[in-house]
């Protein structure tokens, strides 16, 4: 049985958008696993000063990993394109984030599901509206429609 996984990607460095039309690629060759859609590519500024612009967008897909298990498939991803773990929230290659997974609420000590910073995001929420339907819900039940209200789209450019 596959489960519809949407993952956040994001990169800064080297090429973003190369870094995720990249990151697409090998998303879809992940065993088990199926890349369904993407959204558009969206920049925005950092959420630190002084760092370049980010790149980012949603991919949907589809999967028979448990959650940890492409957690680690996402991370070898990240690895195989450079990503360097030198500060929270620092400049990076590539980012790839579970932001949602099912209808599975999770708080383990290496992911948290949906995505603790989701809400928060509009490089992470109007991505993901362009995935879903408008009625979406998140698993912890929260509307995405919501969501969009109370994270303006300030400081966004879809490409």
């Amino acid at each position: 049985m596959k489960t519809r996984a949407y993952v956040g990607l994001g990169s800064n460095l080297d090429a973003p958008a190369e870094q995720l039309r990249s990151a697409l690629q090998a998303l879809d060759q992940v065993d088990g696993t199926r890349l369904v859609a993407a959204s558009a590519l969206y920049t925005s500024d950092s959420l630190l000063p002084g760092q370049p612009r980010y790149t980012n967008a949603v991919a949907a897909l589809d999967t028979a990993l448990p959650p940890l298990a492409l957690l680690d498939a996402l991370q070898a991803i990240e690895n195989d394109q450079g990503r360097v773990r030198k500060e929270r929230w620092g400049p990076r290659t590539l980012d790839l984030d579970i932001l949602l997974f099912g209808d599975q609420v999770l708080d383990e000590p290496r992911l948290k599901v949906p995505h603790y910073h989701m809400h928060a995001r509009p490089f992470v929420l109007y991505p993901l509206a362009e995935l879903v339907p408008g009625d979406f819900r998140l698993a912890d039940g929260r509307a995405l429609a919501q969501l969009l209200d109370d994270c303006p789209f300030v400081g966004l450019e879809r490409l």
